[in-house]
């Protein structure tokens, strides 16, 4: 599928200027910002959609942990006191 995307003549040179530092293409570097662009908001829309899930359950059941219990449970990871995650409670 060929797409045609239109730019200022700054962002352009900004692009080539790019391109020649990095030895590359300026479509190279276009498709690359594209990719990183699109995967990074993804990214984000899962996270977004799995707090909405989140808030929806908690809502539903009111089951819960405090900030501060799960600040306290990751402070033991990595040590030889490691806890396994606490139970949510209402």
């Amino acid at each position: 599928m060929a797409t045609t995307l239109k730019i200022d003549n700054t962002l352009k040179d900004r692009i080539q200027h790019l391109a020649n530092q990095r030895r590359r293409s300026p479509h190279w570097i276009m498709r690359e910002a594209i990719q990183q662009y699109v995967e990074r908001e993804e990214a984000r829309e899962r996270f977004r959609q799995e707090a909405l899930a989140s808030w929806v359950a908690y809502q539903e059941t009111g089951r819960h942990l405090t900030g501060q219990e799960v600040r306290t449970w990751l402070n033991t990871w990595g040590t030889e006191d490691e806890k396994t995650a606490p139970e949510c409670h209402k």
